[in-house]
């Protein structure tokens, strides 16, 4: 099955964030996705100084550039951050010092640094009020999602309103401990006919059981499986880098932060995302290969 990841923070040692990162890094990292069935993704940047997140898209857009095979499987750039809730828990592995409230000129100088290869923007609604720089974005193609957010309904719809189409990763990036019924997760949920919604369906960003319960209330045309993988996927338990953070892959394969107190991305592909899927919440073959497949490659397509 060939999978379109949206969200590929690095693989195989390689770290899309890192501040070295080479054609030939980018293109060992590509050769790995491919024996692992995605075929295309998202390289991923999240959260930094706006001078290091410009320099990162850029480099990885030189790489895109510089080689065939590396613009074949890299369709472009996921900017998750730095307009993101600075809130515990909802800010996750992403620095508070560098998130800010979003702009249009912050916008334009990622999208400039991007040079037409940035696709997916994630940010929190709450960090633009009005809309005013998703409309901004969605007026230039670019999917925007929601992520790393406590937004509230009337938020989220302004953001929807505005153009937002999708949501990142539901489930994390909010503490572990959250309103009974009044949550960013059952508010998303509320909205699931309007979104397309991602999940990193690795067991243990959520457990599979309550996987299945969101599954179930999300339109499957609506549903994308993310891996949200680190440098250390498809390599084991031992210590990675994500944008000059170290990262610990315990023996189960869960990406830990260094605090331990939250995970820092995953080490799991969606080539074994999907055999979860399969064993463990018995999903048809045809709906995981809209889910991995379809749905992500229609987003990128536009449609």
């Amino acid at each position: 099955m060939n999978h379109v990841d949206l969200q590929v923070n690095g693989y195989a040692g390689v770290d899309f964030n890192g501040n070295e990162l080479s054609a030939e890094q980018a293109k060992h990292a590509c050769d790995v996705m491919r024996s692992h069935e995605v075929d295309r993704c998202l390289a991923t940047v999240i959260t930094d100084s706006m001078n290091a997140m410009c320099a990162r898209i850029s480099r990885i857009v030189d790489a895109i550039e510089a080689d065939d095979e590396v613009a074949k499987t890299i369709a472009g750039i996921h900017v998750e951050g730095p307009f993101l809730s600075p809130l515990d828990g909802y800010a996750g592995a992403h620095p508070k010092s560098e998130i800010r409230a979003a702009t249009i000129d912050d916008a334009e100088r990622l999208l400039d640094a991007g040079r037409g290869h940035i696709r997916l923007v994630t940010l929190a609604p709450e960090q633009d009020p009005n809309g005013i720089t998703t409309r901004w974005l969605h007026d230039r193609g670019i999917i925007v999602a929601a992520g790393h957010t406590n937004a509230s309904m009337d938020e989220l719809d302004v953001a929807i309103d505005s153009g937002l189409s999708m949501f990142t990763h539901l489930g994390n990036a909010c503490p572990s401990s959250i309103p009974r019924h009044d949550n960013i997760v059952q508010r998303v949920l509320s909205r699931a006919s309007r979104l397309s919604i991602s999940f990193i369906a690795d067991g243990f960003h959520i457990p599979m059981m309550a996987l299945g319960n969101y599954l179930q209330c999300v339109p499957d045309k609506n549903i994308v499986i993310v891996s949200d993988a680190i440098s250390a996927a498809g390599l084991g338990p031992g210590t990675y880098a994500l944008a000059g953070q170290d990262v610990h892959v315990d023996d189960d394969g869960a990406a830990w932060a260094k605090c331990r107190t939250h995970f820092a991305g995953c080490a799991t592909s969606v080539q074994t995302m999907a055999e979860k899927l399969r064993q463990e919440l018995k999903i048809d073959e045809a709906r995981i290969r809209a889910w991995t497949q379809t749905n992500p490659a229609r987003l990128l397509e536009g449609k």
